[in-house]
């Protein structure tokens, strides 16, 4: 049985920027091609079987999945942008060494034990999150999914090689309850010096893309007060974000932009932003949204620009299955019930099945980022809470 730093080892040099020490793991890309096929690999050294959805989506199962009530548990191996190393590898290896266990213990699973990896989880390459599930539960049409294009304007049928296929009633209707794993990201764990918590909901979320119209210009010879600059209606549409989210209590974030021409010596003619807002509520979050756009125009009215809102992706409320939620916290010695402003597969899966995730601590706090970290002790400690909870549910 290998221990988890033997494992972690073995993915943490692929796709990763030396320069940054963030990982660049893009779906369908040769770093999470390498990722994929070491998955494959560990799966067949444990004798399970693999399954993909044509979705993008792998299924490794311990059991017969076909005899249904399967107990699903994973994650993904896509990352953002220069992102942390943990946030999704962190639960398929956390997954595998949780059936090494079991094996160990001596125990056979009465129900289907199955390990996922879902595609495009972050949204990264094609701007949807959860992209794989949202396939899988027919929350996103194939047909539009195939059409999502990358920044390279590469479509999402390109990457893949071929249209997703799209909701999978068939393999859906063989699980009985989907449990994730997860790198907490946030710091409430040491707070409470606990190891491993349960989540209790993800907060309403979105992302929305503001496009900024102006007029290009030449920078040295157009005068101040004759400048329809998009750029300045884009600045203070970013302060708004921050003070917005910070009155009603929520959270914004423009983290991305593209400005066109984006050349030194000229005034942009368009600059789109890229806005996420997440809240406790979806009302704020509606109202957080609502706010920054109404200060947007109004600093358009001034600036002379115009500004457009679309909604790329907008997710309610998830609130984790109660009942399998304190089942899981009382087999981990009661452990904690935390939110999570952040979205996962098991927020869209759970459209469709009950589902529930475990939090293992990250003493920086930080996440989406190279500093995101947990350390060898701590994810052992979720394998075995991993491997408590699926002796309880599937054995």
């Amino acid at each position: 049985m290998s221990t988890f730093a033997q494992l972690w080892a073995q993915l943490a040099p692929v796709g990763r920027d030396p320069g940054t020490g963030g990982y660049l793991r893009y779906a369908y890309t040769p770093a999470e091609a390498r990722l994929r096929a070491w998955f494959l690999d560990q799966a067949a050294a444990r004798d399970l079987a693999v399954e993909e959805d044509g979705n993008g989506n792998l299924f490794a199962w311990w059991g017969d999945p076909a005899a249904g009530d399967a107990v699903l548990t994973g994650s993904h191996l896509d990352s953002v942008p220069h992102g942390g190393a943990y946030d999704g590898p962190l639960g398929v290896v956390s997954a595998l060494l949780a059936v090494d266990e079991l094996r160990v213990r001596g125990v056979t699973p009465a129900r289907p034990i199955g390990v996922a990896v879902f595609a495009e989880e972050e949204g990264s390459r094609f701007g949807l999150a959860c992209l794989g599930s949202r396939l899988l539960t027919g929350a996103i049409a194939p047909a539009a999914a195939a059409a999502l294009t990358d920044r390279d304007g590469v479509t999402l049928a390109q990457a893949m090689g071929a249209v997703p296929t799209g909701a999978r009633p068939d393999l859906v209707a063989r699980l009985g309850c989907y449990v994730e794993l997860h790198v907490e990201q946030g710091r409430a764990l040491v707070d409470l010096d606990r190891a491993v918590g349960v989540a209790s909901a993800i907060w309403p979320h979105g992302r929305w893309r503001l496009d900024f119209h102006g007029q290009a210009n030449h920078a040295g010879t157009t005068l101040m007060a004759d400048r329809r600059d998009p750029m300045l209606t884009f600045a203070a549409t970013v302060l708004a974000a921050n003070a917005e989210a910070r009155r009603l209590g929520a959270h914004a974030t423009i983290g991305r932009v593209q400005v066109a021409p984006n050349a030194t010596n000229a005034i942009p003619s368009l600059v789109s932003a890229w806005l996420d807002a997440r809240a406790d509520a979806p009302d704020t979050m509606e109202a957080v949204v609502a706010a920054v756009y109404d200060a947007a125009r109004a600093r358009a009215r001034e600036d002379g620009t115009k500004v457009e809102l679309t909604a790329e992706s907008v997710s309610p409320e998830t609130e984790f299955h109660v009942g399998l939620r304190d089942r899981l916290a009382k087999v981990l010695d009661d452990a904690p019930v935390l939110p999570t402003g952040a979205g996962h597969d098991a927020g869209v899966l759970s459209t469709v099945l009950p589902t529930a995730m475990l939090f293992v601590r990250n003493p920086t706090g930080v996440s989406h980022s190279p500093a995101e970290h947990a350390v060898d002790a701590d994810c052992e400690s979720g394998v075995r809470a991993l491997a408590d909870v699926l002796q309880e549910l599937a054995c």
